[in-house]
């Protein structure tokens, strides 16, 4: 299996993170991270999954990308030393909320098995599995 993909994915990621790093300020106190690039098979596309602190912001900040994206690829094309470059598209990622609310479930279960004794510690109360959406 070619190893190119993850390489190209690496690469942009790198590339746009020292361009969002260096050369722009968000409006807001806001921070930005690329999480993630996924560039398809024939690298003519590439998605650029980003996070967004505060997350009420994120539609405003993929708004100015979506606004600089002319930009951005033109900077990515003089930097990169690889043809063909992939044409980036700004995507919010998803996987970080979802990763943050399985986080807050493991806390509250975590609290609740220090609650009960040594004895029935690995007992889920009936609330937690509610929440869970899935009976133990």
């Amino acid at each position: 299996m070619s190893r190119r993909i993850p390489r190209v994915n690496q690469l942009i990621k790198k590339e746009l993170g020292q361009l969002l790093l260096k050369e722009f300020s968000f409006p807001g106190n806001v921070l930005v991270t690329i999480t993630r690039v996924e560039t398809s098979v024939d690298l003519s596309q590439a998605r650029v999954y980003i996070s967004v602190i505060p997350k009420d912001k994120v539609q405003n900040v993929l708004e100015i990308l979506e606004k600089l994206i002319y930009y951005l690829q033109q900077k990515l094309n003089k930097r990169l030393k690889m043809r063909p470059i992939p044409r980036i598209r700004f995507v919010e990622e998803k996987k970080t909320s979802e990763a943050e609310r399985i986080e807050e479930l493991l806390e509250e279960i975590k609290a609740a098995n220090s609650k009960l004794s040594p004895a029935t510690s690995f007992v889920h109360p009936p609330q937690i599995s509610k929440k869970i959406g899935r009976d133990f």
